[in-house]
């Protein structure tokens, strides 16, 4: 039988307990977000998950891929309600910052050339998504709409961060390859490791108040 693990508080905090702190750790790690998927991108060994659907979306639509991600986390916003989360200041942002970092890099980024690069692009990609998952998430200003659905299955369910952010990529993969994303070995390590390393990291970068620490 899977464990069970104490879940983590990631709800949203006002904005006025620790503002400044809490919402450049928040534009920070949506940027990396963004750029870390671009890293995805130029490494062409496969992309992540909910890029892999953002992709698929983008070819049979005509658009850039970070518009195609705009558009994908309006649309998971409505799988909310369900799970009664709420949303934050960092819900929108995840949506609008993400999707211009994501663009943005593309355009300035090179190609990555030869193998090792693209490995290496591919590797630093993935752990820089976890980190920066982490970090937008545990600003406690509202989670993005993905990973409101992660968050809210882990508040629900009391399963860990690590199995509901598994499940879900390997749901979002399967949908995304049928609308014609690509998927490589990329992809499967991204669906294997995301999970454990923002586990990892929202033990460092989860905000917590004294209520949290002293119950």
């Amino acid at each position: 039988m899977a464990s069970i693990a104490a879940p983590v508080d990631l709800s949203p905090l006002p904005m006025r307990d620790r503002p400044l702190p809490r919402f450049t750790q928040l534009v920070a790690g949506l940027l990396l977000y963004g750029a870390s998927l671009a890293l995805m991108v130029r490494a062409e060994l496969g992309l992540s998950p909910w890029s892999v659907l953002d992709q698929g979306i983008a070819l049979r639509a005509n658009w850039s891929l970070g518009t195609a991600s705009a558009v994908t986390g309006v649309a998971v916003l409505l799988a909310w309600f369900p799970l009664r989360q709420r949303p934050g200041i960092g819900t929108v942002a995840n949506v609008v910052i993400i999707a211009i970092s994501l663009d943005v890099v593309l355009a300035v980024l090179p190609a990555a050339h030869g193998l090792p690069m693209r490995v290496l692009f591919c590797v630093a990609g993935v752990v820089l998504n976890g980190l920066a998952t982490a970090s937008y998430v545990g600003a406690r200003l509202g989670p993005g709409p993905r990973d409101g659905l992660m968050t809210g299955l882990h508040a629900r369910t009391g399963r860990s961060v690590r199995a509901c952010r598994t499940t879900l990529e390997i749901g979002v993969l399967a949908l995304g390859w049928l609308l014609g994303g690509t998927v490589g070995l990329g992809t499967v390590l991204y669906a294997a490791a995301i999970g454990p390393i923002t586990q990892t990291c929202l033990k460092f970068t989860a905000v917590r108040v004294k209520k949290d620490l002293f119950p």
